[in-house]
């Protein structure tokens, strides 16, 4: 019997929870704002990281050609692995300052 997030999420589940069980998502909070946002491992050889805000937003290919260009999927693996991992409680916690986060932001 299929559960319903891999019904809700298809292949994006599996590759999420690989994500997460390799530690691969870090939240970055800015100071003194707790403004906040996600560094998450991509799969490749490459080892990339995206910025990613789970609810909104992920700088991968897939969510600009397979969510937001051809709307087929509800969310990336990277924000569902963010999703996940903040409800689990498992991820990294890294601080920077708010300059610090904005230059991050600045440089998508």
């Amino acid at each position: 019997r299929a559960c319903s997030l891999d019904h809700l999420f298809g292949k994006n589940m599996l590759r999420a929870c690989k994500i997460l069980d390799e530690g691969g998502v870090r939240r970055v909070t800015g100071a003194p704002s707790g403004r906040s946002l996600f560094l998450v491992m991509g799969e490749s050889k490459r080892k990339e990281e995206y910025i990613c805000f789970p609810e909104h937003l992920c700088t991968c290919y897939s969510f600009f050609y397979d969510i937001v260009g051809r709307g087929e999927q509800l969310c990336c693996k990277h924000q569902l692995a963010a999703r996940l991992a903040e409800a689990v409680g498992k991820h990294q916690e890294m601080e920077v300052t708010d300059e610090e986060l904005a230059h991050m932001l600045a440089n998508l």
